[in-house]
Protein backbone atom coordinates (compact mmCIF):
# COMPACT_ATOMS: atom_id res chain seq x y z
CA UNK A 1 0.00 0.00 0.00
CA UNK A 2 1.60 3.56 -0.56
CA UNK A 3 2.59 5.88 2.02
CA UNK A 4 0.11 7.56 2.71
CA UNK A 5 0.34 11.20 5.31
CA UNK A 6 -1.33 11.60 8.10
CA UNK A 7 -3.20 14.51 6.74
CA UNK A 8 -5.22 12.37 4.78
CA UNK A 9 -6.04 9.85 8.12
CA UNK A 10 -7.45 12.35 9.88
CA UNK A 11 -9.43 14.00 6.84
CA UNK A 12 -10.54 10.42 5.84
CA UNK A 13 -11.15 9.74 9.47
CA UNK A 14 -12.93 12.72 10.35
CA UNK A 15 -15.17 12.58 6.79
CA UNK A 16 -15.95 8.88 7.32
CA UNK A 17 -16.86 9.59 11.45
CA UNK A 18 -18.95 12.37 10.09
CA UNK A 19 -21.18 10.23 8.18
CA UNK A 20 -21.14 7.11 9.45
CA UNK A 21 -24.22 6.26 12.12
CA UNK A 22 -24.22 4.56 15.55
CA UNK A 23 -24.74 1.26 14.90
CA UNK A 24 -27.38 0.49 17.41
CA UNK A 25 -29.57 2.42 19.56
CA UNK A 26 -28.33 1.07 23.06
CA UNK A 27 -25.31 2.92 22.32
CA UNK A 28 -26.12 6.11 20.43
CA UNK A 29 -28.87 6.43 23.20
CA UNK A 30 -31.59 7.48 20.43
CA UNK A 31 -34.91 5.55 19.84
CA UNK A 32 -34.66 3.11 16.45
CA UNK A 33 -35.30 4.31 13.15
CA UNK A 34 -37.96 2.67 12.97
CA UNK A 35 -40.02 5.54 14.80
CA UNK A 36 -39.34 7.15 11.67
CA UNK A 37 -41.05 5.39 9.15
CA UNK A 38 -44.10 3.41 8.23
CA UNK A 39 -44.70 -0.21 7.79
CA UNK A 40 -44.82 0.35 3.71
CA UNK A 41 -41.55 2.05 4.44
CA UNK A 42 -40.41 -0.60 6.31
CA UNK A 43 -40.99 -3.14 4.30
CA UNK A 44 -40.30 -1.70 0.43
CA UNK A 45 -37.20 0.03 2.01
CA UNK A 46 -35.84 3.11 0.46
CA UNK A 47 -34.33 3.56 -2.61
CA UNK A 48 -30.57 4.53 -2.67
CA UNK A 49 -29.26 7.20 -5.17
CA UNK A 50 -26.51 7.97 -7.18
CA UNK A 51 -25.12 10.09 -3.67
CA UNK A 52 -25.53 7.29 -1.89
CA UNK A 53 -23.26 4.95 -3.58
CA UNK A 54 -20.60 7.72 -4.18
CA UNK A 55 -20.23 8.47 -0.60
CA UNK A 56 -20.37 4.32 0.46
CA UNK A 57 -17.47 3.66 -1.93
CA UNK A 58 -15.45 6.53 -0.22
CA UNK A 59 -16.44 4.84 3.01
CA UNK A 60 -15.36 1.14 2.39
CA UNK A 61 -12.19 2.73 0.81
CA UNK A 62 -11.09 4.18 4.13
CA UNK A 63 -12.58 1.31 5.42
CA UNK A 64 -9.98 -1.34 3.82
CA UNK A 65 -7.17 1.31 4.19
CA UNK A 66 -7.93 1.03 7.78
CA UNK A 67 -8.59 -2.70 8.35
CA UNK A 68 -4.79 -2.47 6.41
CA UNK A 69 -3.35 -0.79 9.06
CA UNK A 70 -4.79 -2.09 12.02
CA UNK A 71 -4.67 -6.08 10.67
CA UNK A 72 -1.04 -6.56 11.56
CA UNK A 73 -0.78 -9.50 14.00
CA UNK A 74 -2.17 -12.57 14.80
CA UNK A 75 -5.98 -13.02 15.54
CA UNK A 76 -7.01 -13.01 19.31
CA UNK A 77 -7.96 -15.82 20.57
CA UNK A 78 -12.09 -16.19 20.48
CA UNK A 79 -13.50 -15.28 24.07
CA UNK A 80 -15.48 -17.92 25.82
CA UNK A 81 -18.90 -16.51 26.36
CA UNK A 82 -20.42 -19.27 27.49
CA UNK A 83 -22.11 -20.27 23.82
CA UNK A 84 -21.34 -23.42 21.99
CA UNK A 85 -18.43 -23.72 20.25
CA UNK A 86 -18.11 -23.91 16.81
CA UNK A 87 -15.27 -26.44 15.16
CA UNK A 88 -12.80 -23.37 14.10
CA UNK A 89 -10.98 -24.41 10.45
CA UNK A 90 -8.38 -22.62 9.40
CA UNK A 91 -8.91 -22.13 5.71
CA UNK A 92 -7.73 -18.96 3.95
CA UNK A 93 -10.38 -19.05 0.54
CA UNK A 94 -8.76 -17.81 -2.61
CA UNK A 95 -9.47 -13.97 -2.56
CA UNK A 96 -10.25 -13.94 -6.24
CA UNK A 97 -13.16 -15.87 -6.15
CA UNK A 98 -14.53 -13.65 -3.11
CA UNK A 99 -17.48 -11.04 -4.06
CA UNK A 100 -15.43 -7.88 -2.69
CA UNK A 101 -18.68 -6.13 -1.93
CA UNK A 102 -19.96 -8.80 0.04
CA UNK A 103 -16.40 -8.78 2.23
CA UNK A 104 -17.08 -4.83 2.17
CA UNK A 105 -20.53 -5.66 3.75
CA UNK A 106 -18.96 -7.97 6.08
CA UNK A 107 -16.17 -5.66 7.15
CA UNK A 108 -18.90 -2.81 8.08
CA UNK A 109 -20.60 -4.67 10.38
CA UNK A 110 -18.01 -6.39 12.25
CA UNK A 111 -16.42 -2.69 12.68
CA UNK A 112 -19.49 -1.43 14.04
CA UNK A 113 -19.51 -4.64 16.90
CA UNK A 114 -21.28 -7.10 14.98
CA UNK A 115 -20.67 -10.49 14.16
CA UNK A 116 -21.07 -10.68 10.63
CA UNK A 117 -19.77 -14.28 8.07
CA UNK A 118 -20.65 -14.86 4.94
CA UNK A 119 -22.71 -18.12 4.88
CA UNK A 120 -24.67 -20.80 3.34
CA UNK A 121 -23.86 -21.75 0.06
CA UNK A 122 -21.56 -18.90 -1.15
CA UNK A 123 -19.18 -20.67 1.24
CA UNK A 124 -20.31 -23.98 0.03
CA UNK A 125 -19.37 -23.49 -3.74
CA UNK A 126 -15.94 -22.03 -2.48
CA UNK A 127 -14.55 -25.36 -0.36
CA UNK A 128 -15.77 -27.17 -3.47
CA UNK A 129 -13.65 -25.20 -5.73
CA UNK A 130 -16.47 -23.60 -7.47
CA UNK A 131 -17.39 -20.52 -8.25
CA UNK A 132 -20.66 -18.90 -5.97
CA UNK A 133 -23.12 -17.02 -8.17
CA UNK A 134 -24.41 -14.97 -4.92
CA UNK A 135 -23.45 -14.30 -1.72
CA UNK A 136 -24.99 -13.79 1.56
CA UNK A 137 -23.90 -12.48 5.04
CA UNK A 138 -25.44 -13.29 8.21
CA UNK A 139 -25.37 -10.93 11.01
CA UNK A 140 -26.06 -10.47 14.99
CA UNK A 141 -26.89 -6.74 13.81
CA UNK A 142 -30.78 -6.61 13.18
CA UNK A 143 -32.47 -5.23 10.10
CA UNK A 144 -32.79 -1.44 10.84
CA UNK A 145 -29.40 -1.39 13.03
CA UNK A 146 -28.26 -3.03 8.99
CA UNK A 147 -30.42 0.07 7.51
CA UNK A 148 -28.44 2.46 9.54
CA UNK A 149 -25.18 1.31 8.52
CA UNK A 150 -25.55 1.41 4.70
CA UNK A 151 -27.02 3.90 3.06
CA UNK A 152 -27.64 2.11 0.00
CA UNK A 153 -30.00 -0.19 0.99
CA UNK A 154 -33.56 -1.21 1.53
CA UNK A 155 -35.34 -3.29 4.34
CA UNK A 156 -37.24 -5.52 2.18
CA UNK A 157 -39.93 -8.23 3.55
CA UNK A 158 -43.13 -8.60 6.00
CA UNK A 159 -43.30 -12.26 6.85
CA UNK A 160 -39.34 -11.95 8.02
CA UNK A 161 -37.72 -8.57 7.46
CA UNK A 162 -33.95 -8.62 5.76
CA UNK A 163 -31.68 -5.67 3.83
CA UNK A 164 -30.43 -6.03 0.44
CA UNK A 165 -27.69 -3.86 0.50
CA UNK A 166 -27.16 -2.16 -3.21
CA UNK A 167 -24.72 -2.12 -5.43
CA UNK A 168 -23.68 -0.81 -8.84
CA UNK A 169 -24.91 -2.70 -11.79
CA UNK A 170 -27.60 -4.17 -9.99
CA UNK A 171 -25.97 -6.26 -7.47
CA UNK A 172 -27.47 -7.18 -4.14
CA UNK A 173 -26.33 -8.43 -0.87
CA UNK A 174 -28.50 -10.16 0.66
CA UNK A 175 -28.05 -9.48 4.50
CA UNK A 176 -30.30 -11.35 7.05
CA UNK A 177 -30.03 -11.42 10.81
CA UNK A 178 -29.27 -14.71 12.39
CA UNK A 179 -32.90 -16.61 13.30
CA UNK A 180 -32.90 -20.01 15.44
CA UNK A 181 -35.40 -23.09 14.67
CA UNK A 182 -38.90 -22.35 16.50
CA UNK A 183 -39.31 -23.92 20.27
CA UNK A 184 -40.29 -27.66 20.06
CA UNK A 185 -43.23 -28.43 22.58
CA UNK A 186 -41.85 -30.91 24.96
CA UNK A 187 -45.04 -33.19 25.04
CA UNK A 188 -45.50 -33.05 20.86
CA UNK A 189 -46.73 -36.39 20.32
CA UNK A 190 -44.91 -38.42 17.83
CA UNK A 191 -47.79 -38.96 15.35
CA UNK A 192 -48.30 -35.29 15.59
CA UNK A 193 -47.68 -32.87 11.91
CA UNK A 194 -44.72 -31.57 12.25
CA UNK A 195 -44.65 -29.24 9.59
CA UNK A 196 -43.11 -25.77 10.25
CA UNK A 197 -45.01 -23.04 9.40
CA UNK A 198 -43.41 -20.25 11.18
CA UNK A 199 -39.59 -19.50 11.92
CA UNK A 200 -39.00 -15.83 12.10
CA UNK A 201 -37.40 -15.92 15.24
CA UNK A 202 -34.15 -13.63 15.90
CA UNK A 203 -31.59 -15.74 17.30
CA UNK A 204 -27.55 -16.80 17.46
CA UNK A 205 -25.02 -17.44 14.80
CA UNK A 206 -25.29 -21.40 16.33
CA UNK A 207 -28.34 -21.38 16.28
CA UNK A 208 -28.93 -20.25 12.81
CA UNK A 209 -26.40 -22.61 11.85
CA UNK A 210 -28.48 -25.45 13.12
CA UNK A 211 -31.71 -24.22 11.73
CA UNK A 212 -30.81 -24.83 8.30
CA UNK A 213 -30.98 -27.48 5.96
CA UNK A 214 -28.46 -29.42 5.07
CA UNK A 215 -24.60 -29.64 6.71
CA UNK A 216 -23.02 -28.63 3.61
CA UNK A 217 -24.83 -25.27 3.73
CA UNK A 218 -24.64 -24.54 7.85
CA UNK A 219 -21.08 -23.41 7.25
CA UNK A 220 -20.00 -19.84 8.38
CA UNK A 221 -16.86 -17.89 6.85
CA UNK A 222 -14.84 -15.25 9.27
CA UNK A 223 -13.43 -12.82 6.97
CA UNK A 224 -10.99 -10.85 9.38
CA UNK A 225 -9.29 -14.07 10.36
CA UNK A 226 -9.65 -16.89 7.87
CA UNK A 227 -11.48 -19.33 9.47
CA UNK A 228 -14.31 -21.53 8.96
CA UNK A 229 -16.93 -22.31 11.40
CA UNK A 230 -18.77 -25.52 12.16
CA UNK A 231 -21.57 -26.10 14.71
CA UNK A 232 -22.91 -28.78 12.26
CA UNK A 233 -20.51 -31.38 11.06
CA UNK A 234 -20.74 -29.87 7.67
CA UNK A 235 -16.48 -30.12 6.95
CA UNK A 236 -16.10 -33.53 7.35
CA UNK A 237 -19.63 -33.59 4.96
CA UNK A 238 -17.32 -31.40 2.37
CA UNK A 239 -14.60 -33.67 2.40
CA UNK A 240 -16.13 -36.74 1.57
CA UNK A 241 -18.80 -34.49 -1.05
CA UNK A 242 -21.68 -35.86 0.62
CA UNK A 243 -25.45 -34.35 0.97
CA UNK A 244 -26.92 -35.06 4.90
CA UNK A 245 -29.27 -33.38 6.46
CA UNK A 246 -28.75 -31.93 10.11
CA UNK A 247 -30.49 -33.88 12.84
CA UNK A 248 -32.93 -36.70 11.75
CA UNK A 249 -33.16 -36.70 8.13
CA UNK A 250 -37.08 -38.33 8.36
CA UNK A 251 -38.29 -35.49 11.36
CA UNK A 252 -36.15 -32.69 8.78
CA UNK A 253 -38.34 -33.73 6.28
CA UNK A 254 -41.28 -33.67 7.36
CA UNK A 255 -41.17 -30.54 8.96
CA UNK A 256 -40.64 -29.10 5.67
CA UNK A 257 -40.82 -31.61 2.64
CA UNK A 258 -39.34 -29.77 0.47
CA UNK A 259 -35.80 -30.21 1.76
CA UNK A 260 -36.56 -33.53 -0.51
CA UNK A 261 -35.62 -31.53 -3.75
CA UNK A 262 -33.41 -29.35 -2.27
CA UNK A 263 -31.45 -32.68 -1.48
CA UNK A 264 -31.90 -33.90 -5.07
CA UNK A 265 -30.87 -30.31 -6.34
CA UNK A 266 -27.75 -30.22 -4.80
CA UNK A 267 -26.53 -34.00 -5.46
CA UNK A 268 -27.37 -32.90 -9.08
CA UNK A 269 -26.21 -29.65 -9.14
CA UNK A 270 -23.12 -29.97 -7.13
CA UNK A 271 -22.33 -33.65 -8.31
CA UNK A 272 -22.44 -34.85 -4.42
CA UNK A 273 -23.39 -38.29 -3.09
CA UNK A 274 -26.21 -38.43 -0.98
CA UNK A 275 -25.58 -40.32 2.42
CA UNK A 276 -27.53 -43.53 2.49
CA UNK A 277 -29.49 -42.04 5.80
CA UNK A 278 -30.46 -39.40 3.86
CA UNK A 279 -31.37 -41.27 0.81
CA UNK A 280 -33.68 -43.84 3.16
CA UNK A 281 -35.54 -41.07 4.66
CA UNK A 282 -36.58 -39.43 1.30
CA UNK A 283 -38.17 -42.30 -0.09
CA UNK A 284 -39.98 -42.68 3.06
CA UNK A 285 -40.88 -39.09 3.27
CA UNK A 286 -41.65 -38.87 -0.47
CA UNK A 287 -45.54 -38.55 0.20
CA UNK A 288 -45.02 -35.50 2.31
CA UNK A 289 -44.68 -33.67 -0.58
CA UNK A 290 -48.01 -33.67 -1.28
CA UNK A 291 -48.59 -31.03 2.10
CA UNK A 292 -46.24 -28.67 0.56
CA UNK A 293 -47.45 -25.25 -0.69
CA UNK A 294 -47.70 -25.93 -4.24
CA UNK A 295 -46.22 -22.91 -5.60
CA UNK A 296 -42.71 -23.93 -3.74
CA UNK A 297 -43.07 -27.20 -5.23
CA UNK A 298 -43.61 -25.61 -8.52
CA UNK A 299 -40.36 -23.77 -8.15
CA UNK A 300 -38.24 -26.63 -6.92
CA UNK A 301 -38.97 -28.52 -10.05
CA UNK A 302 -37.75 -25.73 -12.19
CA UNK A 303 -34.57 -24.88 -10.08
CA UNK A 304 -34.08 -28.82 -11.01
CA UNK A 305 -34.37 -27.58 -14.74
CA UNK A 306 -32.45 -24.92 -14.88
CA UNK A 307 -29.14 -25.37 -12.79
CA UNK A 308 -27.26 -27.69 -15.68
CA UNK A 309 -28.17 -30.92 -14.13
CA UNK A 310 -31.82 -31.74 -15.26
CA UNK A 311 -31.08 -35.44 -15.94
CA UNK A 312 -29.28 -36.84 -12.91
CA UNK A 313 -31.72 -34.54 -10.72
CA UNK A 314 -34.94 -36.04 -12.47
CA UNK A 315 -33.62 -39.74 -12.60
CA UNK A 316 -32.82 -39.12 -9.06
CA UNK A 317 -36.94 -38.19 -8.17
CA UNK A 318 -37.94 -41.11 -10.46
CA UNK A 319 -35.71 -43.37 -9.10
CA UNK A 320 -36.63 -42.23 -5.10
CA UNK A 321 -40.36 -42.03 -6.03
CA UNK A 322 -40.25 -38.66 -5.94
CA UNK A 323 -41.57 -38.43 -9.36
CA UNK A 324 -44.60 -40.55 -8.06
CA UNK A 325 -45.91 -38.05 -6.01
CA UNK A 326 -45.43 -34.50 -8.33
CA UNK A 327 -45.66 -36.00 -11.77
CA UNK A 328 -46.96 -39.08 -11.71
CA UNK A 329 -47.99 -38.96 -15.79
CA UNK A 330 -43.97 -38.66 -16.19
CA UNK A 331 -43.56 -41.59 -13.67
CA UNK A 332 -46.14 -43.82 -15.67
CA UNK A 333 -44.68 -43.15 -18.65
CA UNK A 334 -41.19 -44.13 -17.59
CA UNK A 335 -41.85 -47.20 -16.00
CA UNK A 336 -43.67 -48.22 -18.88
CA UNK A 337 -41.45 -47.61 -21.55
CA UNK A 338 -39.21 -50.37 -23.66
CA UNK A 339 -36.18 -50.60 -21.88
CA UNK A 340 -34.02 -49.21 -25.06
CA UNK A 341 -36.51 -46.18 -24.73
CA UNK A 342 -34.25 -43.48 -23.06
CA UNK A 343 -35.74 -40.36 -25.35
CA UNK A 344 -36.98 -38.72 -21.90
CA UNK A 345 -33.07 -39.16 -20.95
CA UNK A 346 -32.06 -37.74 -24.17
CA UNK A 347 -34.23 -34.85 -23.67
CA UNK A 348 -33.05 -33.81 -20.43
CA UNK A 349 -29.54 -33.92 -21.25
CA UNK A 350 -29.86 -31.66 -24.71
CA UNK A 351 -31.57 -29.48 -21.75
CA UNK A 352 -28.58 -29.00 -19.69
CA UNK A 353 -26.31 -29.30 -22.50
CA UNK A 354 -27.93 -25.73 -23.82
CA UNK A 355 -28.47 -24.27 -20.07
CA UNK A 356 -24.48 -24.88 -19.78
CA UNK A 357 -23.60 -22.80 -23.42
CA UNK A 358 -26.47 -20.35 -23.16
CA UNK A 359 -27.87 -19.80 -19.55
CA UNK A 360 -31.32 -21.14 -18.71
CA UNK A 361 -34.40 -22.06 -20.92
CA UNK A 362 -37.47 -20.00 -21.47
CA UNK A 363 -39.48 -21.94 -18.47
CA UNK A 364 -42.17 -22.95 -20.85
CA UNK A 365 -39.49 -24.61 -22.98
CA UNK A 366 -38.42 -26.48 -20.30
CA UNK A 367 -41.69 -27.58 -18.87
CA UNK A 368 -42.70 -28.22 -22.93
CA UNK A 369 -39.52 -30.72 -23.31
CA UNK A 370 -40.23 -32.26 -19.59
CA UNK A 371 -43.52 -33.13 -20.27
CA UNK A 372 -43.62 -33.66 -24.58
CA UNK A 373 -42.97 -37.42 -24.25
CA UNK A 374 -46.29 -38.84 -21.95
CA UNK A 375 -48.46 -35.78 -23.24
CA UNK A 376 -47.33 -37.06 -27.33
CA UNK A 377 -48.21 -40.47 -25.85
CA UNK A 378 -51.89 -38.90 -24.45
CA UNK A 379 -52.75 -37.09 -28.04
CA UNK A 380 -51.68 -40.15 -30.32
CA UNK A 381 -54.70 -41.46 -32.04
CA UNK A 382 -56.63 -38.32 -30.37
CA UNK A 383 -59.30 -36.76 -32.57
CA UNK A 384 -59.11 -33.31 -30.95
CA UNK A 385 -55.08 -33.07 -29.91
CA UNK A 386 -55.58 -29.51 -28.06
CA UNK A 387 -58.73 -30.84 -26.14
CA UNK A 388 -56.31 -33.77 -25.34
CA UNK A 389 -53.59 -31.56 -24.17
CA UNK A 390 -56.08 -29.52 -22.22
CA UNK A 391 -57.46 -33.09 -20.08
CA UNK A 392 -53.80 -34.05 -19.63
CA UNK A 393 -52.38 -30.75 -18.05
CA UNK A 394 -55.50 -29.99 -16.02
CA UNK A 395 -53.98 -32.59 -13.20
CA UNK A 396 -50.50 -30.77 -13.29
CA UNK A 397 -51.95 -27.41 -12.64
CA UNK A 398 -54.05 -28.25 -9.96
CA UNK A 399 -51.08 -30.40 -8.26
CA UNK A 400 -48.01 -28.02 -8.87
CA UNK A 401 -50.40 -24.49 -8.97
CA UNK A 402 -48.66 -24.43 -12.57
CA UNK A 403 -49.46 -20.48 -13.65
CA UNK A 404 -52.21 -20.86 -16.78
CA UNK A 405 -50.22 -19.11 -18.49
CA UNK A 406 -47.68 -21.53 -18.93
CA UNK A 407 -50.18 -24.28 -19.49
CA UNK A 408 -52.07 -22.67 -21.95
CA UNK A 409 -48.84 -22.00 -24.14
CA UNK A 410 -47.53 -25.80 -23.71
CA UNK A 411 -51.01 -26.64 -24.90
CA UNK A 412 -50.96 -24.06 -27.99
CA UNK A 413 -47.67 -25.31 -28.70
CA UNK A 414 -48.78 -29.37 -28.85
CA UNK A 415 -50.98 -28.28 -31.72
CA UNK A 416 -48.16 -26.02 -33.61
CA UNK A 417 -45.83 -29.35 -33.48
CA UNK A 418 -46.83 -31.52 -36.49
CA UNK A 419 -47.19 -28.30 -38.83
CA UNK A 420 -43.91 -27.22 -38.03
CA UNK A 421 -42.55 -30.92 -38.43
CA UNK A 422 -44.19 -30.93 -41.62
CA UNK A 423 -42.71 -27.44 -42.98
CA UNK A 424 -46.50 -26.28 -42.86
CA UNK A 425 -45.71 -22.94 -40.81
CA UNK A 426 -48.21 -20.21 -42.22
CA UNK A 427 -50.27 -17.90 -39.95
CA UNK A 428 -49.13 -19.84 -37.44
CA UNK A 429 -45.38 -18.06 -37.92
CA UNK A 430 -47.06 -14.70 -36.52
CA UNK A 431 -48.15 -15.93 -32.88
CA UNK A 432 -46.27 -15.38 -30.00
CA UNK A 433 -46.29 -19.19 -29.33
CA UNK A 434 -44.21 -19.88 -32.42
CA UNK A 435 -40.40 -19.14 -31.39
CA UNK A 436 -40.98 -20.81 -28.52
CA UNK A 437 -42.46 -24.28 -30.12
CA UNK A 438 -39.57 -24.44 -32.38
CA UNK A 439 -36.83 -23.75 -29.86
CA UNK A 440 -38.87 -27.60 -28.54
CA UNK A 441 -38.58 -28.51 -32.09
CA UNK A 442 -34.86 -27.72 -32.11
CA UNK A 443 -34.03 -29.67 -28.84
CA UNK A 444 -36.12 -32.67 -29.97
CA UNK A 445 -33.92 -32.91 -33.40
CA UNK A 446 -30.53 -32.16 -32.03
CA UNK A 447 -30.90 -35.02 -28.81
CA UNK A 448 -33.11 -37.78 -31.27
CA UNK A 449 -31.46 -37.02 -34.55
CA UNK A 450 -32.98 -39.08 -37.11
CA UNK A 451 -35.44 -40.28 -34.48
CA UNK A 452 -37.17 -37.17 -34.09
CA UNK A 453 -38.59 -36.93 -37.61
CA UNK A 454 -42.46 -37.46 -37.06
CA UNK A 455 -42.36 -37.23 -33.41
CA UNK A 456 -45.21 -35.43 -33.25
CA UNK A 457 -46.50 -36.41 -36.52
CA UNK A 458 -50.91 -36.84 -36.35
CA UNK A 459 -54.12 -35.66 -37.98
CA UNK A 460 -55.13 -31.85 -36.80
CA UNK A 461 -58.09 -32.33 -34.94
CA UNK A 462 -60.71 -30.18 -35.42
CA UNK A 463 -60.59 -27.18 -33.01
CA UNK A 464 -55.92 -27.59 -33.57
CA UNK A 465 -56.32 -24.42 -36.55
CA UNK A 466 -58.25 -22.46 -34.42
CA UNK A 467 -55.83 -23.05 -31.23
CA UNK A 468 -53.05 -22.13 -33.40
CA UNK A 469 -54.57 -18.70 -34.63
CA UNK A 470 -56.43 -17.94 -32.10
CA UNK A 471 -53.37 -15.77 -29.87
CA UNK A 472 -53.37 -13.51 -33.76
CA UNK A 473 -56.91 -12.78 -33.47
CA UNK A 474 -58.59 -9.98 -31.63
CA UNK A 475 -62.23 -11.29 -30.42
CA UNK A 476 -64.69 -8.38 -31.16
CA UNK A 477 -66.03 -6.51 -27.77
CA UNK A 478 -69.35 -7.52 -26.83
CA UNK A 479 -71.67 -3.83 -26.26
CA UNK A 480 -73.41 -3.91 -23.06
CA UNK A 481 -76.99 -3.09 -23.28
CA UNK A 482 -78.13 0.12 -22.05
CA UNK A 483 -81.46 -1.54 -19.63
CA UNK A 484 -83.91 0.87 -20.33
CA UNK A 485 -85.25 3.07 -17.34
Amino acid sequence: MPAVGAGFWYRARSRLEFNMVTPSPEKAGVGPRSADLDDDELALGEPADARDHELEEFRYQVEDMVDDEESSGAAAERPDDGRPRPTVHRIELDEERIDQDAAKVVRRLVRAGYEAYLVGGCVRDLLLGRRPKDFDVCTSARPDDVRRLFRNSRVIGRRFRLVHVLFGGGKVIETATFRRAPEAEDERAATEDLLIRNDNVFGEAHQDARRRDFTINALFYDLGRGEVLDWVGGMPDIERRAVHTIGKPLVRFLEDPVRILRAIKFSAKLDLGITPETYDAIVEARKALARAAKPRLFEEILRLMREGAAHRALFLCWETGVLDVLLPELSTFLAAREEDDDRVWQLLQEIDRRTVERGPLDDVVLWTVLLSEPLREACDGARDRVETAHDFLEGVVDRLNVPRRIAESIRRIVALMPRLESGRGGRSSRTPHYPIAMEVLDIYRAALGDAADGAFDAPEGPNDSAAITASTERRPRRRRRRRRS
